[in-house]
């Protein structure tokens, strides 16, 4: 069984306050170390400046336990919501058990520090992790389909669920990953659980409705480079499906029209976005498209992304034996919501405030979720970096 609580502070200046704030909400008996079960560790998420006032390292300093998280553009927990606002969820347990690992800098697509990393944190259990809960960074030249494939076959196929970092910037240069106080702009944090704990995942990104019903056969790629759908190139092949292109031969609005992938493997479909357009008339993806996967072409706006996460959520609150919720949308779907930004996090917040379970929501740069078998239901059997998509942790 575990515990969760939440707490938040919006004092971004004033380190001293924060912690302030932070242990009051936490410690409403006095002793927070007699609330807490036997095992616990914290998630938290943030604007950058928090890290830069130095507030997270002391909040991190003032708990008597581990915490791992990402600096964000936008957040919330129960009561509150903001962009300039540090969150924190506290995951407690007598038996669940909870290890933290943080990777050396990641220069390249190489898996080495994953599994230093990994097989360091995963000796410090007593048996094999059943969930592990991801802060990635975002890089240039390593992807999160990258870090999903790793670390499966380094896991033996252990769920991973989390994101990657983001912050406010335009060209994000202030994105980090946080463990124990200290940030970090190329290095990977997670907490590996293992014990008495079945999470399950949701998914929310396109509907049925907002999607093509043209499906294309993926007959070349290269990476994150999607080259060839029926044998055209990628630019070619949406101009022949009624999708507008510019003079420059690049497609029109390109950000609104995501990618459904059916990898043809049994798994269910997931959103990716393409990103840009190469002169040879290919598309760069925010995720890697195998040759042999199937494509639907769909569109996003503020309309779809409201409903989309509004019908998520609520098939997690019907479920069970729910103790808590940990979210993350990707910064796509924020920015659909165009002139109001918040719209997302306070469908959220509507939805939930009738109930007594504890959360944890946060804008990603791309986010890593197991996606069951669509024959068994019920099984994980992959996991995926998604794009534009808003994925549930249910615990």
């Amino acid at each position: 069984m575990i515990k969760i609580w939440t707490a938040h502070t919006s004092e971004v200046d004033d380190a001293a306050e924060a912690v302030s704030e932070i242990m009051e909400q936490l410690d409403i008996d006095g002793k927070l170390e007699g609330k807490l079960l036997k095992n616990t560790v914290g998630l938290l998420t943030c604007y950058a400046d928090f890290i830069e006032s130095e507030a997270v390292k002391r909040i991190c300093e003032a708990l008597p336990f581990e915490v791992v998280g990402s600096t964000t553009l936008g957040n919330a927990v129960p009561r509150s919501s903001s962009t300039i606002l540090l969150t924190l969820m506290l995951i407690s347990s007598d038996d669940v058990y909870f290890s933290v690992g943080l990777t050396d800098p990641i220069p390249s697509e190489d898996p080495a520090p994953l599994r230093r990393a990994y097989e360091t944190a995963a000796a410090k259990l007593a048996e094999k992790p059943v969930l592990m809960l991801s802060y990635a960074p975002l890089l240039m030249n390593v992807g999160g389909d990258f870090f999903a494939n790793s670390f499966t076959e380094i896991s033996g196929g252990v769920p991973n669920f989390g994101m990657l970092a983001v912050d406010h910037n335009s060209d994000y240069h202030e994105s980090q990953i946080i463990c124990n106080g200290e940030a970090y702009l190329d290095r990977y944090t997670f907490v590996l659980l293992s014990g008495n704990i079945h999470p399950r995942f949701i998914t929310g990104s396109i509907s049925n409705e907002k999607v093509s019903r043209e499906k294309g056969l993926v007959t070349a790629a290269q990476g994150n480079q999607l080259q060839t759908i029926n044998g055209k190139p990628v630019v070619e092949y949406l101009q022949s499906i009624g999708i507008t292109r510019n003079k420059d031969g690049t497609i029109v609005g390109i950000n609104s029209f995501p990618f459904i992938v059916d990898y043809n493997d049994g798994t269910t479909p997931i959103v990716l976005a393409m990103f840009a357009n190469t002169p040879e008339g290919y598309a760069v993806c925010g995720g890697n498209i195998p040759v042999g996967a199937i494509l639907s072409v769909g569109s996003i706006n503020a309309e779809e992304v409201l409903t989309t996460t509004a019908e998520t959520l609520v098939s997690a609150i019907g479920l069970e034996e729910v103790r808590g919720i940990l979210m993350f949308s990707c910064v796509g779907r924020y920015f659909s919501l165009g002139y109001q930004p918040m719209a997302e996090i306070e469908k959220v917040q509507e939805l939930l405030k009738d109930t007594d379970i504890p959360y944890q929501f946060t804008y990603s740069g791309g986010e890593l979720c197991p996606v069951y078998s669509r024959e068994k239901g019920i099984s994980v059997t992959a996991n995926r970096n998604h794009n534009d998509t808003f994925v549930g942790c249910v615990f």
